[in-house]
């Protein structure tokens, strides 16, 4: 494929800090990761409800869903997972330039892909959050019976059976999903927020 040579960024016309005063808070991404069943979807889209309920900008953007469009032409091999990062963290860096606070939820299994979508984002926009339950616990959940099929033989690929999850090392924040509540993990992220005056 052809890379397309001609091209100029553009500047806007109105600063992500104009914008961040406009809004009256900061803007940044926090980054989901964790198994299959850990609870990274369902957290990052309560994280969300609370933004909005506080009426501050917010998006989430799902692992699932991007797959529905975005990035329907992915499989699951490596090659593809690191594409499919690669381009989320590109969207991600879009709506942290609009000022909005954004919520993904992705697998995202390894961690040069996670630390090549860091080095995207300015110091303290990028925020890790590493939704933590041992394979054990995720199984038993089974959401989408992901696990039972990929026991199977049926997912080839499959994080955490026959693919590898590498956890993060020094994530900026990490949820223990087995033993927190959600609301106790939204209140956990919340006073990381608070605690570096994006909110």
């Amino acid at each position: 494929m052809t890379k397309a040579t001609n091209i100029t960024w553009h500047t806007s016309s109105i600063s992500k800090q104009e914008r961040h005063s406009k809004n009256g808070h900061g803007s940044c991404v926090l980054w989901f990761t964790g198994l299959s069943g850990s609870g990274k979807s369902t957290i990052a889209n309560a994280v969300s409800s609370e933004l909005f309920r506080q009426a501050l900008n917010e998006y989430v953007l799902d692992g699932d869903n991007i797959r529905h469009g975005l990035n329907k032409d992915l499989g699951f091999s490596d090659q593809d997972r690191t594409e499919n990062i690669r381009r989320i963290g590109e969207v991600a860096k879009l709506f942290v330039d609009s000022g909005a606070i954004v919520t993904t939820a992705f697998i995202s299994p390894f961690r040069s892909d996670r630390d090549q979508v860091r080095a995207l984002f300015e110091e303290g926009e990028f925020i890790e959050v590493f939704i933590d339950c041992p394979l054990e616990e995720c199984e038993r959940r089974d959401p989408k019976q992901l696990y039972v099929k990929a026991r199977r033989g049926e997912i080839k690929d499959f994080t955490g059976i026959n693919s590898p999850y590498e956890a993060p090392e020094c994530p900026e924040i990490t949820v223990r999903s087995d033993q927190l509540t959600v609301e106790e993990a939204v209140k956990q992220i919340f006073e990381y927020l608070q605690d570096k005056n994006i909110i």
